[in-house]
């Protein structure tokens, strides 16, 4: 996952300073608010001079085409339109360079997306766009399952409240990158909020059921299902490789991955005809109760000498509620 530094929340230092202490410390993008002020460009032409590294610039204005001249002679990175201002359609020239983004609040759903699907990527507002130093909203978990669901060809890149903790969760979730601004620069150093934005292991306040895909977005199907073609069918059907097997009550039962149907499949290649149920479903599968910190969820899977792909979640009681999908920790690592 990539780290933008939202320049503008240093407010003590020069321009320059700021630039070349980010650039000694690696950083992936700068990113910059224009809050409908084109002296902003002035900015990024002076950042042209002393640096490589790509801009990413969040324009938040009414008027998006009073900036389009800008945009051509200080082309950028990656451009990102917030929706809520925009009062008409975005007719964006095909000559306006730099991957493109539509940037959303909390408020607004994620099915938007759906006016800009030739953009490259979402940008989800965790906090008041334009501000620094708000607190991460928990919705927004769910909106980045929803969003990655709806359209998987697509980034997620996430502003606002980004500390540690909640880099590793979207890190997790397959977020390409996150802006982060107070945090990085009111740390004792940049150098270590760095490390505590993209090390693997974090202290949490989070638990498991914050962040997990819940019951009601996965695949499932019960043990009573007659044939293994069911289960096949639910699995296809599901688009995420596995369904989570219940029992009529609503206890974990198992779990039936793309995996476990071709293991099943070489098991009884000579024997075809009679294959069970039974020969596509892990009934013992590692799982994880929904109280389970951050910190516990870590530890379980050090225990293991297998990649997880899949993690079943619990209630205290044995009735699955969710699953963690390790897949997308692919996407955020792009």
């Amino acid at each position: 996952m990539k780290i933008s530094a939202s320049i503008y929340s240093d407010k003590h230092r020069p321009l320059e300073e700021i630039i070349c202490d980010l650039d000694a410390h690696q950083v992936d993008l700068f990113h910059l608010d224009c809050n409908d002020d084109p002296s902003v460009f002035l900015d990024i032409e002076r950042i042209r001079k002393i640096s490589k590294t790509k801009i990413d610039l969040h324009l938040i204005t009414t008027m998006p085409e009073a900036y389009y001249n800008l945009l051509r002679k200080h082309p950028v990175d990656y451009l990102t339109f917030q929706f809520e201002e925009l009062k008409a359609p975005l007719l964006l020239p095909e000559d306006i360079k730099g991957k493109k983004g539509i940037a959303i609040t909390t408020d607004t759903p994620v099915d938007i997306f759906q006016g800009f699907s030739g953009f490259d990527f979402i940008l989800i507002m965790a906090t008041t766009p334009g501000q620094s130093g708000g607190k991460f909203d928990r919705n927004n978990f769910q909106k980045i399952r929803k969003f990655r669901k709806m359209y998987p060809s697509k980034s997620i890149h996430v502003d606002g409240g980004v500390n540690g903790e909640v880099s590793f969760i979207l890190r997790n979730m397959g977020v390409s990158s996150c802006v982060s601004g107070s945090y990085l620069f009111n740390a004792p150093s940049i150098g270590q909020a760095l490390m505590n934005l993209t090390k693997r292991e974090i202290e949490s306040s989070f638990q498991v059921k914050d962040f997990m895909m819940p019951l009601e977005e996965c695949p499932i199907c019960f043990s009573t299902v007659h044939s293994p073609k069911e289960i096949v069918k639910v699995v296809d059907e599901g688009k995420l490789g596995f369904a989570l097997v219940l029992s009529e009550e609503g206890k974990l039962s198992g779990i039936a991955s793309s995996a476990d149907i071709r293991k099943g499949l070489l098991i009884k290649w000579e024997d075809f005809k009679n294959i069970t149920i039974s020969d596509f479903v892990n009934p013992n599968p590692l799982n994880i109760l929904e109280t389970a910190t951050v910190e516990e969820l870590l530890q379980l899977i050090k225990k293991c000498s297998f990649p997880i792909m899949y993690l079943p979640v619990i209630n205290s009681i044995g009735h699955a509620v969710g699953i963690i999908n390790f897949t997308h920790l692919i996407k955020g690592e792009i």
